[in-house]
């Protein structure tokens, strides 16, 4: 599980990087994050463009513990490369 901090006892925020391939560009995989699982998005950078090849993302997430894990098994599940801000190498979720 990535380091996390406590906003309250029930909500926890992570910061994320996440790599964004060319042929998911058109998905709504952000705003899935938000429908699907009921995380608050906070998009802090991106680079993303037509015919670019690949997007990045930083992104706070924030929901509790489960709704995060579950959002990042979502990403994950979408073959999106993630890193914990702090830490590119983590990828214990």
């Amino acid at each position: 599980m990535p380091d996390i901090n406590n906003l309250d006892q029930s909500s926890v925020r992570v910061s994320i990087t996440m790599r964004v391939p060319e042929r998911i560009h058109r998905e709504p995989v952000i705003s899935h994050l938000v429908s699907n699982f009921g995380l608050v998005v906070n998009i802090t950078a991106a680079v993303l463009g037509e015919n670019q090849g690949d997007g990045w993302f930083n992104l706070e997430l924030e929901g509790t513990e489960a709704q995060i894990r579950d959002g990042i098994l979502y990403l994950e599940e979408r073959e999106l490369e993630i890193w914990q801000k702090d830490d590119p190498k983590a990828s214990d979720w």
